[in-house]
């Protein structure tokens, strides 16, 4: 009964996560009417990983960490934080750049799309697909191309940048698998942010029209974006993932997509219409059945963006 409870706990957590992961594409996009993409970003991720420190901080001293030690499990993430951190900057960035030409509800489910490229990059690569995952790609296209694909093959631009950053999303969750079994999940979140979040300033310099500026106008995306999408629900999926079973973690995680459908229906009044609303049920359909199917085979379940488990 205990053990039910703590599971029932954890995935309270972890919808928690996914809703506010999802409303924050709301965020992303009121932000876009008065912050450049980059300056935005670079915000947005400075506070996410701002917001990280402390819990570092009290989880070494709860473990009674030695400076020594301390100090070895910071420098063993710099440099995949910078690498993690530098496809992280060009994902978001696309994403970010895409929210003055799509609506949320669009961003969020295209964005989806990352889950079901990251099995074909792992089949192509030797591990084996099943029927579920083919079934579950071919669904997810179809409903791509409901969402995004209008009269004479043609979608809006917003639409192909949140395409082309799911490449990016899905390159850099491969990457986290490859470091993050042997990494502190925490202090690799923070190096991978804080990157970010210099990268994005940079690029800010580079190609946002007035960089830096309209902050005061867009200080509730910001703050919701950085504190509470990055910050807090990163914990909450921290502590989620310590005792929910995989195949629920990855599906409930998937209805960030809903979320963001939700949010941008409930507070900025956009309309998929039944088209788009039929894709976007077709995609939930595929990334469901592909992420089902993944739990028959060993190996890792991809999840959010932010990917995490318990700093150690």
């Amino acid at each position: 009964m205990l053990n039910r409870t703590h599971r029932l706990r954890a995935n309270v957590l972890l919808l928690l996560a996914s809703a506010i992961w999802g409303f924050a594409f709301v965020a992303q996009r009121v932000g876009a009417e008065s912050v450049g993409a980059f300056s935005f970003n670079a915000a947005r991720f400075a506070l996410g990983a701002a917001c990280l420190l402390p819990v570092v901080w009290w989880l070494d001293r709860r473990r009674r960490l030695t400076p020594d030690v301390r100090r070895a499990a910071t420098r063993s993430v710099l440099v995949p934080g910078v690498l993690t951190g530098t496809l992280l900057a060009f994902a978001v960035g696309l994403q970010q750049l895409a929210m003055s030409h799509t609506t949320a509800g669009n961003a969020a489910f295209l964005t989806g799309l990352y889950m079901l490229i990251v099995p074909v990059v792992l089949a192509l690569r030797g591990r084996r697909s099943s029927l579920a995952t083919i079934a579950g790609i071919v669904l997810a296209l179809t409903g791509l191309y409901l969402i995004s694909v209008r009269e004479g093959l043609a979608m809006n631009p917003g639409d192909v940048l949140v395409v082309i950053s799911t490449f990016i999303w899905a390159a850099q969750i491969l990457l986290i698998e490859h470091y993050s079994r042997r990494l502190p999940a925490l202090r690799f979140s923070i190096a991978q942010f804080a990157w970010c979040a210099a990268l994005s300033a940079g690029l800010a310099l580079a190609f946002d029209d007035a960089p830096f500026t309209g902050f005061d106008a867009a200080l509730v995306p910001l703050l919701y974006g950085g504190v509470i999408s990055v910050g807090i629900a990163y914990t909450l999926q921290v502590l989620g993932q310590r005792e929910a079973l995989a195949s629920h973690a990855a599906i409930i995680m998937s209805c960030e997509s809903l979320f963001g459908a939700l949010g941008g229906a409930l507070l900025l009044g956009e309309d998929m219409g039944v088209r788009g609303y039929l894709g976007a049920a077709l995609m939930m359909a595929g990334v469901v059945v592909a992420q089902l199917a993944g739990q028959a085979t060993p190996g890792p379940v991809p999840v959010v963006a932010e990917t995490a488990a318990e700093d150690g």
